[in-house]
């Protein structure tokens, strides 16, 4: 079909054309686009995995000639190079990502059942299909692994790829049969810098680290990023004001990205920000901030034992937290963090419902933002992953035409979704427990809830979800 088609069919002469509901078709046909690809793609994952199928029975009379000279190779691996180099010569791939993808194709009809059912009915994508198989694929019991699919794809079929993300990660780890304090203490034997060469005269420095202290590094190189862009846009006067040298870094045009490259390798060469910081050493005192998201029972006392459970109260509870809404931690990094490390923002929540509870540090003005923010943990816009370290809180109802300024009417979004909605037919209410109800200018409506914090129900049997909030 041309580009220009859809101009081309517009009515002429007196007929009107409506552009909405114009979009309301093209939006329409897209959707049922997306979904008979989704079907194809389902058919495609079938297809290979028939192909390695095949493999193996080609495989069963054993190595081909000249195999036995292949140290390593059995047959098998031998038939799914020579399955994979015919499917890769005739769709002119390589021969590499055709066996890969043979072996996805293979493990998603076999351990993910349901999944890719709801990618060939078109209700999923392959990307939600990766997200799910990626998260789940430590899952090595046939029930624990039904259960988490039964528990991500409801949200697979009403959020974007990044958004399930989140979900399906926190599910497979409820789900998982070794408790992460055992996990983490195995991996942090692991904990270690590599640099990798890339071309054109650069490397890539890689570490290893416990989450709490990865995300804490992020974070202390972004605020001081952003203070020095803030600082480097002021004029002398006020610069001089703060006591600080801002003007001399006037007209810097580094990306954040750049800053933060900058402001590591000084730290790490010099153990400072030479070059970048004020005379008063205005960014040298930055500190990292990260919310960690701890239901209260973990906070409650008590030895967790090797397999990371413990009784409160004659009841069995987990004792799953987070960094920043996102990144699953062990308790007792969650604990010392929540009770010894003051930099850290502590946000409790209900372990029966997930409902934040409080959030610690309050201060005068500051109070509700920090609640909103741990509610929210990202922009409230349909399908938008954005933290909210990096969001505006905008009055749902205008707060100049009456709107009150509380947590029933205000929701984190980004610059981007926060424009859109002041500025385009894009319309949003509020319906309460901080759910927002978003209308499309073609009158569709779309529902986000505040993404659930870790949390462990507790008092009910194994597959109790009567007092569960919704996951997504």
């Amino acid at each position: 079909m041309e580009a220009n088609t859809v101009l081309d069919d517009a009515p002429q002469g007196d007929a009107v054309f409506d552009p909405a509901v114009a979009l309301d078709n093209l939006v329409s046909t897209l959707q049922h686009v997306e979904a008979v690809m989704a079907s194809l793609q389902a058919f495609r994952e079938y297809t290979l995995a028939v192909a390695a199928r095949v493999a193996e029975v080609m495989a069963d009379g054993g190595p081909g000639p000249g195999a036995a000279g292949v140290a390593g190779l059995g047959a098998v691996e031998l038939a799914q190079r020579a399955v994979a180099a015919e499917i890769a010569a005739a769709t002119r791939m390589s021969d590499r990502v055709v066996q890969r993808q043979m072996g996805q194709a293979l493990e998603l009809l076999g351990r993910f059942p349901g999944t890719f059912h709801a990618l060939a009915d078109g209700r999923i994508s392959i990307t939600h299909a990766r997200v799910i198989q990626d998260a789940g694929t430590s899952l090595e019991d046939p029930e624990t692994l039904a259960g988490f699919e039964a528990a991500v794809l409801p949200c697979a079929e009403k959020q974007a790829p990044n958004r399930l993300r989140r979900l399906a990660a926190r599910e497979a780890e409820k789900a998982h049969p070794e408790a992460l304090v055992v996990r983490h203490e195995r991996a942090v034997a692991g904990r270690c810098v590599r640099v990798n060469p890339l071309p054109d005269g650069m490397a890539e420095l890689a570490a290893t680290l416990p989450a709490a202290v990865a995300y804490g590094i992020h974070d202390r190189l972004t605020q001081m990023a952003k203070k020095h862009t803030e600082l480097a846009g002021k004029e002398t006067g006020p610069a001089a004001a703060l006591g600080t040298a801002a003007s001399t870094a006037a007209g810097d045009s580094r990306t954040m990205d750049q800053l933060r490259a900058d402001l590591f390798a000084d730290l790490l060469l010099s153990g400072a920000p030479t070059g970048h910081d004020t005379p008063d050493r205005l960014l040298a005192a930055i500190t990292a901030r990260v919310d960690v998201t701890v239901p209260v029972l973990t906070l409650m006392g008590g030895k967790f034992s090797r397999s990371g459970k413990r009784r409160t109260k004659g009841l069995l509870s987990g004792a799953s937290a987070e960094l920043s809404g996102r990144h699953p931690i062990d308790p007792a990094t969650a604990k010392h963090l929540a009770g010894k490390a003051t930099a850290w923002n502590r946000v409790l929540t209900d372990p029966v419902s997930g409902a934040v509870l409080a959030v610690d540090r309050y201060r005068p003005g500051e109070d509700l933002k920090r609640l909103l923010s741990a509610r929210d943990s990202r922009c409230r816009f349909p399908g938008c992953g954005i933290p909210t370290r990096d969001l505006d809180l905008d009055h749902t109802h205008d707060a100049a035409r009456g709107g009150p300024t509380d947590t029933g009417n205000l929701a984190a979004l980004c610059r981007r979704h926060h424009v859109l909605k002041h500025h385009s037919r894009w319309t949003v209410k509020q319906t309460g427990n901080g759910t927002l109800q978003w209308t499309s200018p073609t009158g569709r409506n779309y529902t986000d809830k505040p993404p659930t914090p870790a949390t462990t129900t507790v008092g009910g049997p194994p597959g109790d979800t009567a007092n569960k909030p919704p996951p997504f």
